[in-house]
C-alpha cells in the first residue's frame, strides 16, 4: 500500500476476495417490488452497492430521499449530478409505508447534497424520520446525512430528532480530499461529526481505501475521527462504477483490513467495520449492539 497506477494507465486485476454473488431469492424480490412499486430512490442501485443482494434478501435497504439527482459531483459516487427536481412532499410518508411493508427493524436513510435548497433538505429529513416513527415505532434508524455546508441549524433539525445513529462519511484522507470530494471540506465533515457526538447520539462515519491513499494516512484520519468522538467507523475498498469516476490505484487485502479494524478498536472505536465489501450501511442493524 499504496501502488500508483494513475501515470502508467494499468488498471490493477480484480482480486478473488471482490467476487459477490447474484441478487436471487424471494426476498429479494419482495423487496425490489416494493421499491419499484413506490416510486423509491435507494442507494444500493444508484451506488451500484456490491452487498444490494445480501441485504434486500434480508429484507433491508438503504432508502435515498431528496429524489436522486445530486447538487455535488464527487469523483467517486455513480450517483447522478445536475439540478435536482422540486421536493416531493409524499416522499416521506411513502418511503416511511415501504419500512413498514418491509417489517424492517432497523433502517438506514441517506440523501443526495441539496445545496439548491436554503434547508439543505433539513425538513424533508425531520418529515422522513417522524413519519418512519409514526408508522413504525419499533423500528430503529440510523440516518446518513450530508455536511448541509456547514449551515449548523440546518445539522440541527436532524440531530433534534434524535435517531439512533447518525453518520456521515469522511470518504478518505485529508489529502484526497479535494480529488475525491470536490465540493466537500475535511473539517467540516469532522465537525459535523463532533458536533453529533456532542449531542449524544452515537456518530458514525466511513473511509474507502483504494484510491491513493497511504496506510499512515488512514490511520491519521482514523483518530481524527476518534477525536471528534465518532464511535463507529466503516472501512471498504473503492470500486470504481463508471470509466468516467477516479480509477482504483490498488485493491486492499482484507489482511490489512483487519489491521485496520484492529488498530480501531484500540483508539477506542466502539465499532469497527472493515472488509472489501464493506459500505456504511453494511450490517448496520449491528452498530446498535
Amino acid at each position: 500500500m499504496i501502488n500508483d497506477n494513475s501515470t502508467t494507465n494499468i488498471k490493477p486485476a480484480k482480486p478473488s476476495w471482490l467476487k459477490v454473488k447474484l441478487p436471487i431469492g424471494e426476498e429479494f424480490t419482495k423487496v425490489r417490488n416494493i421499491v419499484s412499486e413506490h416510486k423509491l430512490h435507494t442507494i444500493c442501485q444508484s451506488g451500484n452497492c456490491p452487498n444490494m443482494g445480501e441485504c434486500w434478501g434480508a429484507g433491508t435497504a438503504t432508502f435515498m430521499i431528496l429524489g436522486n439527482v445530486c447538487t455535488r459531483s464527487c469523483g467517486f459516487c455513480s450517483v447522478a449530478t445536475g439540478r435536482p427536481e422540486a421536493v416531493d412532499p409524499f416522499e416521506p410518508l411513502r418511503v416511511a409505508k415501504s419500512v413498514k411493508l418491509m417489517g424492517v427493524k432497523h433502517c438506514v436513510v441517506t440523501s443526495v447534497d441539496r445545496d439548491d435548497l436554503k434547508d439543505g433538505g433539513s425538513n424533508v429529513w425531520v418529515e422522513t424520520i417522524r413519519k418512519i416513527r409514526e408508522l413504525s415505532p419499533g423500528t430503529t434508524m440510523e440516518t446518513l446525512i450530508p455536511d448541509f455546508q456547514g449551515i449548523w441549524e440546518n445539522l440541527q433539525r436532524v440531530i433534534d430528532e434524535r435517531p439512533e445513529v447518525i453518520s456521515h462519511n469522511l470518504e478518505t484522507v485529508r489529502r484526497l480530499t479535494k480529488l475525491v470530494r470536490v465540493q466537500a471540506k475535511y473539517d467540516r465533515s469532522l465537525e459535523v461529526l463532533k458536533r453529533i457526538a456532542a449531542s449524544g447520539v452515537a456518530a458514525k462515519s466511513g473511509i474507502m481505501l483504494g484510491l491513493g491513499e497511504s496506510k499512515e494516512e488512514v490511520l491519521e484520519a482514523m483518530q481524527y475521527l476518534r477525536r471528534s468522538d465518532v464511535s463507529i467507523l466503516t472501512l471498504g475498498q473503492y470500486l470504481q462504477p463508471t470509466k468516467d469516476h477516479l480509477s482504483v490505484q490498488e485493491f486492499i487485502h482484507p489482511d490489512l483490513f483487519a489491521e485496520f479494524k484492529e488498530a480501531g478498536m484500540k483508539m477506542g472505536f466502539r465499532y469497527v467495520e472493515s472488509g472489501p465489501l464493506v459500505r456504511s450501511s453494511y450490517h448496520a442493524e449491528k452498530h446498535l449492539e
